[in-house]
């Protein structure tokens, strides 16, 4: 998508960009939560590493999976128009359908915590692996249902797949369909080359979602859920802050202008007042 979008922007022709695969550390374990053993950097540390040694000119992340916090050598230079925020539940035409403790799949502590807020009756199991993998394991009925983000089987072609659950039962994780594009912070030509293709509005509410989880000093464990909204030049942006079993929540919004503090702001606060349950998985 990224080779594509520059070729269009700038005219390359099909040769003028190489793809380097890069194997992810959190691709090959599947057997454990993430919070387990490293979090998000398991996404990014090979990527970051080939961008550090000069292997890459830009490595290409979805921002979800990316840590609030970066390497000052680097910066996200662009994001590509967001997709479907939505996540969708596969193996089961709505949340009202799954049976009484019904089996869920899922790794992550956001879903977690918002399903058994939900449904407390869920036995919540963990589920790892890429689209294929989890889908394989639900056919084997090694649980009754999952949640997928709607962007990822989008991107592979599954539209078909899943029921898209609304944000205001289900809010997204903080960056949820988006794809970022990060290069070395002083290498100005290729920054100026990914300029061409990075989408304002994504970028503004990604960037602010990402605000929000550095003033709430979140980490892989916390349960946070928020979405930011362009409308006009105002950003609109809901958070959701949870207990892990989904006991308890602290909600907040704020509309704000680009540029401003409000979206850091808007995390202390929500962590100032939250119960002490929530704070517990929340780094300050």
């Amino acid at each position: 998508m990224v080779r594509d979008a520059l070729m269009a922007a700038h005219g390359w022709s099909g040769d003028a960009i190489e793809i380097v695969p890069v194997v992810a550390t959190g691709d090959r374990i599947q057997d454990r939560a993430l919070s387990e053993v490293g979090g998000k950097a398991l996404w990014t540390k090979e990527l970051d590493a080939a961008l550090l040694s000069g292997e890459i000119d830009f490595a290409v992340h979805s921002m979800k999976d990316v840590e609030t916090i970066r390497p000052h050598a680097l910066a996200i230079a662009a994001m590509l128009p967001r997709a479907d925020v939505r996540d969708r539940l596969v193996g089961a035409a709505g949340l009202e359908a799954l049976p009484q403790a019904a089996r869920l799949g899922t790794s992550a502590p956001r879903r977690r915590a918002q399903l058994l807020r939900l449904r407390p009756d869920l036995e919540i199991v963990l589920l790892r692996g890429n689209v294929q993998t989890r889908l394989a394991k639900l056919e084997k009925g090694e649980v009754d249902a999952t949640l997928l983000a709607a962007a990822g089987l989008d991107r592979l072609g599954m539209h078909g797949i899943g029921v898209s659950l609304p944000v205001t039962l289900l809010l997204p994780a903080p960056a949820q369909g988006a794809v970022g594009i990060e290069a070395l912070a002083q290498n100005a030509r290729v920054r100026e080359w990914l300029a061409a293709i990075n989408d304002h509005a994504t970028f503004a509410c990604v960037s602010s979602e990402r605000a929000l989880l550095a003033g709430l000093a979140g980490d892989c464990r916390s349960p946070v859920a928020a979405l930011a909204v362009m409308d006009g030049n105002m950003i609109s942006l809901r958070a959701e802050i949870y207990a892990p079993d989904g006991s308890c929540v602290e909600k907040g919004t704020v509309e704000f202008t680009p540029g401003t503090d409000a979206a850091f702001e808007l995390g202390r606060a929500m962590l100032a007042r939250a119960d002490s349950a929530i704070r517990a998985v929340f780094s300050s």
